[in-house]
């Protein structure tokens, strides 16, 4: 009778945890933002005492996965409306290079090393971190990689200098239908210039 119970426990249980991560969103595993691991990795505990320990009721396990799952069903959605909650719980990204300059600054941040930057931008295929017009770490903790254009122009043509353009980090001014004054401010624009970028399409 353990034995059946134990096997019908387990059962139960992978369905339930099946469908409570189905419920949470598809997502791969190294986008998962902090909040999200911290709720899977809950889940996953309680279902393990539900199946270690088979006197206490299953609906003991059940309850506190659902609440966790509620739980963060609930805040996604009010991300989803929010940038300010957002970046609260996710973080946002860091520029750790600008333009070959590596930001010690941000670095000392995110707790992140010399050795870890160089192993990102490897597995990004750049050798070199002058040859980086941009490097994100995003919320996530994957390294963008942006390579600077005019060396990849050259490598192809060589063309001639007024025809390489320099575009910068792209930055969004409107998200979520709110402007982003600081975006504005790193580009050296103002709201009455977008207003009227927006009317002029």
């Amino acid at each position: 009778m353990d034995i059946l119970t134990i096997f019908l426990r387990t059962v139960l249980i992978y369905f339930v945890v099946f469908l409570m991560l189905r419920i949470m969103g598809k997502r791969e595993i190294a986008k998962l933002s902090l909040f999200d691991l911290v709720i899977s990795i809950m889940i996953a505990e309680i279902a393990v005492f539900v199946l270690e320990d088979t006197a206490k009721p299953i609906m003991d396990g059940l309850i506190p996965m659902a609440t966790l799952v509620l739980i963060q069903v609930v805040l996604a959605f009010i991300t989803l409306k929010s940038r300010t909650i957002r970046i609260l719980f996710d973080g946002k990204p860091s520029v750790l290079i600008e333009k070959g300059m590596i930001n010690r600054e941000e670095m000392k941040k995110h707790r992140y090393n010399l050795d870890d930057l160089m192993l990102q931008l490897r597995q990004n295929k750049v050798m070199n971190v002058a040859d980086v017009e941009f490097a994100i770490l995003e919320s996530s903790g994957k390294l963008s990689v942006v390579e600077k254009k005019m060396k990849e122009a050259a490598a192809v043509d060589d063309p001639p200098i007024g025809a390489i353009r320099y575009e910068g980090l792209p930055l969004p001014l409107i998200m979520d239908g709110k402007v982003q004054d600081d975006n504005l401010e790193k580009i050296g624009k103002t709201r009455f210039w977008l207003k009227n970028q927006l009317q002029a399409k």
